[in-house]
C-alpha cells in the first residue's frame, strides 16, 4: 500500500512515500524519461502504461532528474494538499530546467484532467498536459512539444482500458504487481472528483486480464492486486459502459463476467499466485464476492472497504448509497464467511454540516468494526464537485483537525488490538524486500495485508515463508521464520 500524498494518515510503518520509476533499459533508446507518481495505486499503474508507450518512442527511464529529456508527474486531485505537493515539485523542476533548458515537463493524471489547458497558464514551466484516458496520444504530444508547441489532450474516453498495452513493471521488486481491471467511476459521491477526472466506468476484457496475470507469473511475480476505482462494479459482456448492459443480448448477459466470476477466473488461472483487489464500494460488494474469497486460498483475506462516515445523515449528504445499518450487515457477513478477514477504511472528518453527534456516530461505527488500519482525512473542498457547488464548507479547521485526531487515535487503538490477535500464530508471509528499519530483516505481508518483519537468515525475496509472530506494534508484526511455506 502507499501512503497518499493528500494529507491522509495510514496506520502502517513500512509505507511508501511516492515513487520515482525505473524500468529495464533498451540500448536502442537515446532519450531519458523521469516519472514521479502521487496518489492512488491506479496512478502508479498508469505510470507503468505511460512508460511502456514511451519506451517504444525511444525513451529509457532515469532516476536522475538532472539528466532527463522529459519529466512527467502523474498527479492526484483527491485532496487540495495533493495538488499543493505537485505544485511544489514543479518549482523544483523549474530550477532544474534553468540548468537544462532543453528539458520538457508534462503533467499527467487527475490534476491534468481537472485543470486542463489552465495548467499551462498557471504553471509556465509545463509544456504538456495529458489526462488519464489520453496516454496513447503521448507520441503525438511529445512530437508537438519537440517542435516547440505546448500540447494538451484531456479528452475522456468511454472505451479506453489500456487492455492492449503491456505495462512495464516500474520500480519493481519482481514480486508484486498491479493489474488494472476497470477505469472510471459512476458513483457520484458529492465530495469526489474521480468521475470528472477519470470518466465513466468501463471494464476490461477478462481474457486480457488473465493473459497479463499469466505473463506476470511466468516472469516470477508472486502476487497481483486487481485495481479499479470500484472493482465490485466490474462487468464484462463484450464491451461498452455498464449502463449499456440493459441493451445487451440474452446471450451476452448469460456469458457475462462480474467481479466474483473474474476473481474466480484469476484464482484458477494461477493457483499459487496471491490475489488482492482494491477498491471496493460497500453499496456494490455482494455476497458472491465474499464467498469466492473464502473458497480460494490464494485470494488474500483482506478488504479495503471505505465508509467515509458513520452518520446516516452525512452518508446521504455524501450520496453514499448505503446506510450505517447496511454497512454493519456487510461487515457481519464478511466476519461470518471469512472470520480472519482484515478490513480497512477511508474516513472523512468535518464534511459540511457535520455535527458532534455525526462525529460520534463515526467513532461508534469504528468501535463496532475495529478496522485493521485506515486512511483518514480532514474534508477538503474540491472544485467541481456537488459538495463544492451546493454545500458551504462550514466546519472550522480546528474542529476538523480535532475530529481527525480523535479518529486517528481510535484507529491506532484498534490497529494494535488487531495486530495483537496475530501473536503466537504461524502465518504465511511473502517476502517483498528488506525492512526499511533494519538491513538484517526481511519485510513482507501476510494474507491480511499486515506488514511482517523477521530475521533474514537464508531466505530470499519472493519466498513464501511461515513466520511465527512473537511481537507487534499497531502497524507491524515481528516474528521469526520457521521454514518455507509448502
Amino acid at each position: 500500500m502507499m501512503k497518499s500524498h493528500s494529507g491522509s494518515e495510514k496506520i502502517i510503518d513500512e509505507s511508501i512515500q511516492g515513487s520515482t520509476l525505473t524500468l529495464e533499459q533498451s540500448e536502442q533508446n537515446t532519450r531519458k524519461l523521469y516519472i514521479e507518481s502521487y496518489g492512488c495505486q491506479m496512478n502508479f499503474s498508469d505510470s507503468e502504461i505511460v512508460a511502456s508507450i514511451l519506451a517504444k518512442e525511444g525513451f529509457n527511464t532515469t532516476q536522475e532528474l538532472s539528466e532527463a529529456d522529459l519529466v512527467l508527474v502523474n498527479t492526484c486531485s483527491i485532496r487540495e494538499k495533493a495538488e499543493q505537493t505537485v505544485r511544489k515539485r514543479l518549482e523544483k523542476f523549474n530550477a532544474v530546467k534553468k540548468i537544462n533548458p532543453g528539458m520538457k515537463v508534462g503533467v499527467l493524471g487527475c490534476m491534468a484532467e481537472r485543470l486542463k489547458s489552465k495548467f499551462l497558464e498557471e504553471e509556465k514551466i509545463v509544456d504538456m498536459v495529458v489526462g488519464p484516458d489520453a496516454y496513447k496520444d503521448l507520441p503525438n504530444l511529445v512530437k508537438e512539444v519537440d517542435e516547440g508547441r505546448n500540447a494538451v489532450n484531456v479528452i475522456l474516453s468511454k472505451e479506453e482500458t489500456y487492455g492492449d498495452v503491456a505495462p512495464v513493471r516500474l520500480n519493481s521488486n519482481g514480486v508484486t504487481a498491479f493489474v488494472s481491471i476497470t477505469r472510471g467511476c459512476d458513483n457520484m459521491c458529492t465530495f469526489c472528483v474521480v468521475p470528472f477526472t477519470r470518466g465513466r466506468e468501463r471494464s476490461r476484457d477478462p481474457q486480457s486480464i488473465i493473459e497479463e496475470v499469466n505473463d506476470l507469473w511466468d516472469k516470477g511475480f508472486k502476487e497481483i492486486t486487481l485495481l479499479g476505482q470500484n472493482v465490485d462494479s466490474y462487468l464484462w459482456y463484450g464491451g461498452g459502459l455498464k449502463k449499456d448492459f440493459d441493451k445487451a443480448t440474452e446471450i451476452q448477459k448469460a456469458t457475462s463476467v462480474n467481479f466474483a466470476k473474474l476473481l474466480e477466473m484469476v484464482a484458477l488461472a494461477q493457483p499459487k499466485m496471491r490475489i488482492r483487489f482494491s477498491t471496493s464500494n460497500p453499496q456494490d460488494m455482494t455476497l458472491d464476492v465474499i464467498e469466492t474469497m473464502a473458497k480460494y486460498d490464494n485470494i488474500c483475506k483482506y478488504i479495503h472497504l471505505p465508509v467515509q462516515s458513520g452518520s446516516n445523515r452525512i452518508l446521504k449528504a455524501m450520496n453514499r448509497l448505503h446506510t450505517r445499518e447496511e454497512y454493519f450487515e456487510l461487515i457481519d457477513n464478511i466476519r461470518k464467511i471469512i472470520p480472519d478477514c482484515a478490513i480497512s477504511q477511508d474516513m472523512i472528518a468535518g464534511f459540511p454540516t457535520e455535527t458532534e453527534e455525526d462525529h460520534q456516530d463515526t467513532l461508534s461505527l469504528m468501535e463496532y468494526v475495529k478496522y485493521d488500519f485506515g486512511f483518514m482525512f480532514a474534508y477538503s473542498e474540491r472544485p467541481g464537485t456537488l459538495a463544492a457547488r451546493k454545500m458551504e464548507d462550514d466546519i472550522p479547521e480546528e474542529t476538523k483537525k480535532r475530529r481527525l485526531r480523535e479518529i486517528i487515535d481510535l484507529q491506532q487503538q484498534h490497529s494494535l488490538y488487531r495486530t495483537k490477535q496475530h501473536l503466537g500464530k504461524v502465518e504465511e508471509v511473502l517476502i517483498e524486500g528488506p525492512s526499511k528499519k533494519s538491513d538484517a530483516h526481511w519485510m513482507g505481508r501476510n494474507s491480511q495485508n499486515t506488514v511482517v518483519v523477521f530475521p533474514k537468515e537464508n531466505y530470499k525475496v519472493g519466498d513464501f515463508v511461515n513466520v511465527k509472530i512473537n511481537d507487534c506494534t499497531s502497524a507491524t508484526l515481528i516474528g521469526e521464520a520457521v521454514g518455507l511455506a509448502p
